[in-house]
């Protein structure tokens, strides 16, 4: 009798599916990804458990086509956190296995993986090229020492010496590099500070063993240096860690951090910066790896010898996935965690009011490290330019120019942060007040001149800019507002000697941040320009000043969430000043300098903040004192959008301490010409919240007709 086999498939549909196992496959290892048929297509699935019978009648049983052995099965303890996922997260089994693995391994094309790395051979071990051959022979000596990865040959251009050594068969391209019988030697660690020794003797001793540490570190106070020692000790104990860091911008110079502590070490990073065939390559050797550093889907990683895991800058908004699974990488990587008794370090100058409140009582450890750990290093001073009372010219005040051309003149370099790309946010007629509009959104079309375009950012929708007004005929068209390419033509403008560089999504890719780090530590740039992309994790010692423009919209945004995100931007963009030997000043220009975020600010004081914002959430019954969840709905129309939710809210099933409160608009209620609609839930207690989410959301399948799309968001962070 053949056996059942209970495939999940990436569909939107709660269940496994049941197909027939053919004896010629043989045994199938839970966690193998399969190709099946469903429908009258073919899908790959991940091939669950094997059973004896099955609720579907026989003779509509279809076959496993066959099993894709040239990629490995996921481990258990990935189809565990899977599993963890779909019940929190109320989501697809299937659809969370298939989007834990890189795009290339989720088709049926037959996958042969790259040679990666560059081992030295036998004959390599005893060679000697000739003496003019300097660069080979220093290729040789470091492959002698450990394996090197093609990427970190093609960073340091040595691809041509590389192919001398193959050609000579000194050395081999290998998929994976050899695993060692012996830990290759670590860097020597700068000595630590007093607190930096204080915390590692508080966190060294919970190895081994589930816990979180919450490392509230002040910018500069050495939080990196922390995790490096603990990952040190994890990997001289023969386990894995996992790094996890918000931007893909930050992984280039962190990997190169890590390679110059870890020489010898088989690290892996894993982005979406990266090609399909290069992260399905770094996801394989993930598992006989060392360390793994990644974004946020890096959590699904399969790691059997984890150790540790690590979430740096843990309050950073883009841990939370915003569409699909809308999952946040912090929480499942606590999850990950706890199921394989490990620690998880959390790490931040401005951690996030849930992860403080765990860490106030009692239940996340909290390390702090108040003092920079370079002890010449003082936090820098924070001014205030008051704009009501003083005058605007292009987006910049006299006493901004002024500490410009100040910190120009004594040779040190200026940080300016707009966090806004583009020239301007919109164009605007002065004749009819016509104001770019997208058409497929509640957005205005921003203006980017550099590439004569007018674009939206919420929807990708982009289009020439007109000669003349659409509304009224009128050719003189004003740009409205600041953005870092109007920011960066006027500094040129006031600042001619100064050599500026702008930093934002339209400039950077992950590989022209060497390019960058090595420019501004060469004194080749005076100022950047930036957006958020600046705002955190990294070094610049002749950085001096940091100039904060236009941040005053989050002062009376209707978003609870708006403050505690400002006062962590502002925070982190400050800390980038001052972080060697020379003082650091701050200048936020400001309507609004009588705010108490800035009084806070000013003293560098997160934790009066945070206990500020934390009463006034608990007075307002607010997250972390409340748990939320939102359904949202997307339709053609804001009445079907509406409708749908109202349908919804009728089905809500009755359970005691859970609120359902009424349909409404999304703050953004059009994008890519679909209406949003939103219904909020809210329960102070999580059990209750999603005993009443299971029972409910089967309810919102059988609503018809179909006249919305909907998801779930768990603990939403944006609204």
């Amino acid at each position: 009798m053949p056996s059942i086999l209970q495939v999940a498939l990436d569909t939107p549909l709660y269940r496994l599916f049941d197909y027939r196992l053919p004896a010629q496959l043989g045994p199938v290892q839970p966690g193998s990804l399969v190709e099946v048929p469903f429908g009258r297509t073919l899908q790959i699935g991940v091939a669950l458990e094997r059973q004896h019978d099955s609720a579907i009648v026989a003779g509509k049983l279809r076959d496993v086509i066959r099993v894709l052995d040239d990629r490995p099965a996921l481990s258990p303890d990935i189809l565990r956190l899977a599993q963890f996922c779909a019940d929190y997260y109320h989501y697809p089994l299937g659809a969370i296995l298939l989007a834990t693995l890189p795009p290339r391994l989720r088709n049926a094309t037959p996958f042969a993986a790259d040679t990666p790395w560059l081992v030295v051979t036998e004959a390599g071990q005893a060679a000697e090229p000739p003496t003019r051959a300097r660069a080979q022979r220093a290729l040789l000596d470091a492959l002698r020492a450990a394996p090197l990865a093609r990427a970190t040959l093609r960073e340091q251009k040595q691809g041509r010496h590389a192919a001398a050594l193959v050609a000579a068969g000194w050395a081999e391209w290998l998929r994976l590099p050899p695993v060692v019988d012996h830990a290759p030697p670590t860097q020597a660690a700068p000595a630590a500070t007093a607190e930096q020794q204080a915390a590692l003797d508080r966190l060294l001793p919970a190895l081994g063993q589930f816990g979180v540490h919450l490392i509230h570190g002040i910018t500069g106070s050495g939080k990196t240096e922390l995790y490096l020692r603990l990952i040190d000790a994890v990997l001289a104990a023969g386990r894995q860690a996992l790094v996890l860091i918000p931007e893909i911008a930050l992984t280039p110079q962190l990997e190169q951090h890590f390679r110059r502590r870890f020489p010898g070490r088989r690290i892996a990073a894993l982005h979406s910066g990266l090609s399909e065939t290069a992260r399905a390559e770094n996801w394989l050797a993930a598992p006989t790896g060392d360390i793994l550093l990644g974004t946020r889907l890096s959590v699904f990683t399969p790691l059997p010898r984890l150790g540790l895991i690590v979430v740096d800058e843990e309050h950073d908004a883009s841990f939370k996935q915003q569409d699909g699974l809308r999952y946040s990488a912090r929480d499942v990587a606590i999850a990950r965690g706890k199921q394989s008794n490990v620690p998880v370090v959390l790490g931040s100058a401005t951690p996030s009011l849930e992860t403080y409140a765990q860490a106030v009582n009692g239940r996340y450890q909290l390390v702090e490290l108040k003092q920079r750990a370079i002890s010449q290093a003082q936090l820098p001073d924070i001014e205030l330019v008051d704009l009501k009372h003083i005058p605007v010219d292009n987006g910049l005040t006299r006493p901004a120019l002024q500490a410009l051309t100040d910190t120009l003149a004594r040779g040190e370099q200026s940080l300016v942060f707009l966090n806004r790309r583009g020239y301007a946010p919109a164009l605007y007629c002065p004749s009819c007040a016509w104001v770019s509009p997208c058409p497929r959104c509640s957005a205005r079309l921003v203006l980017h001149r550099t590439s004569h375009r007018l674009k939206c950012h919420h929807c990708g929708f982009e289009t020439r800019i007109p000669p003349e007004c659409p509304s009224c005929g009128n050719p003189d068209l004003k740009a409205l507002g600041q953005g870092t390419q109007r920011l960066e033509e006027t500094l040129a403008a006031f600042l001619p000697a100064a050599r500026i560089r702008r930093i934002d999504r339209d400039t950077m890719r992950p590989r022209a941040w060497a390019e960058l780090g090595e420019a501004v530590h060469g004194g080749e740039i005076d100022i950047l320009v930036g957006t958020q992309m600046l705002a955190k994790g990294h070094d610049f010692p002749n950085m001096t000043l940091a100039l904060i423009l236009d941040t005053d919209g989050a002062l009376y945004s209707p978003d609870f969430r708006a403050t505690e995100r400002l006062f962590a931007q502002l925070m982190q963009v400050a800390g980038r000043a001052g972080r060697a030997d020379k003082p650091g000043r701050v200048l936020i220009q400001t309507a609004f300098p009588d705010h108490p975020l800035f009084r806070y600010l000013q003293r560098h004081d997160y934790a009066g903040y945070a206990h500020t914002l934390l009463a006034e959430r608990k007075q307002l019954d607010l997250p972390p004192f409340t748990r939320q969840v939102l359904l949202r709905a997307e339709a053609t129309t804001m009445d079907a959008a509406l409708a749908f939710l109202q349908h919804a809210a009728a089905r809500a099933p009755d359970t005691a301490g859970v609120s359902v409160f009424g349909a409404a608009p999304a703050p953004m209620a059009r994008v890519a010409n679909l209406e949003r609609a939103q219904l909020l839930i809210q329960s102070a207690q999580r059990l209750a919240l999603q005993a009443f989410v299971r029972d409910w959301r089967p309810q919102l399948d059988s609503i018809k007709p179909r006249i919305a799309r909907w998801s779930l968001d768990v603990d939403p962070l944006v609204f």
